[in-house]
């Protein structure tokens, strides 16, 4: 019986038509050398600088920028999608509070955020991986910054931002979810809120956490932060209600006291 587990021989298959993105200790046989590469110190202090490289140029950049909010979603829907739309108006009540809209800075979800803020007048920015089929900066971000590494890049994303809207997305929403519901569970960032938009699609995960919840890997007070809704002005009014005075934005056209 076929099940859905890849066999050994179409692995085999797969790394004959794909490189494998490895490195291989140096002191490896001239085989694995031809198929692969081996590791260096040389290789490795380069990495470090371009990592580096990446958090100075970003630092340069977002130093000013704030309070800021990221969004997170999939690059996949298009603009007649009803999760497009609400990622939209996600982006424009975000600008109409004097918060900075911050995305992934592509298509779908990261547009959708960006595009709202900035037909809101808000400050609209974009964080782009560089991919190997280049996925290019959204038309709707005012400063965009490039990054190779996505390591480099969700951690900017995080720390440059005082809240997180998720909406629905795949792997790469889950990862960066988890990424900042765990700093904000240990204390590392915040604690600021988190709000998962979207109810219908997040049901099997508020399901999924109940259960963890039973099995005692968290409390229900670790992950307070966490808030569910369909409603971007009611997101928008949570983040504001959670935020310390000093941290909220002063709405375009309010005095400052």
């Amino acid at each position: 019986m076929k099940t859905n587990k890849p066999t050994r021989t179409e692995w085999a298959e797969y790394w004959q038509r794909h490189p494998m993105r490895y490195e291989v200790p140096g002191h490896s046989t001239a085989d694995r050398d031809f198929l692969t590469d081996t590791r260096s110190m040389k290789k490795e202090i380069a990495r470090i600088r371009r990592a580096n490289g990446e958090f100075r140029n970003a630092a340069e950049k977002l130093i000013n920028t704030g309070p800021a909010v990221t969004v997170f979603g999939s690059a996949r829907f298009k603009p007649s999608h009803p999760y497009y739309k609400m990622a939209r108006r996600v982006g424009k009540e975000l600008a109409k509070a004097g918060f900075a809209t911050m995305t992934g800075g592509g298509p779908g979800i990261m547009e959708a955020a960006n595009r709202g803020a900035h037909e809101a007048g808000g400050a609209s920015l974009g964080l782009n991986i560089i991919l190997p089929h280049e996925q290019a900066a959204n038309p709707y971000v005012d400063q965009s910054i490039e990054f190779e590494y996505f390591f480099t890049r969700k951690t900017c994303l995080v720390k440059y931002s005082c809240a997180f809207i998720v909406m629905p997305g795949g792997l790469g929403t889950m990862d960066e979810l988890f990424e900042a519901a765990t700093l904000v569970q240990c204390g590392k960032i915040g604690p600021f809120p988190i709000i998962l938009m979207g109810t219908e699609f997040w049901q099997g995960m508020r399901e999924w956490g109940a259960k963890l919840k039973e099995v005692g890997v968290f409390t229900a007070e670790e992950v307070e932060f966490g808030y569910f809704t369909d409603s971007p002005k009611e997101a928008v009014d949570f983040i504001l209600a959670s935020l310390p005075e000093p941290l909220r934005p002063h709405p375009p056209g309010s005095a400052v006291v």
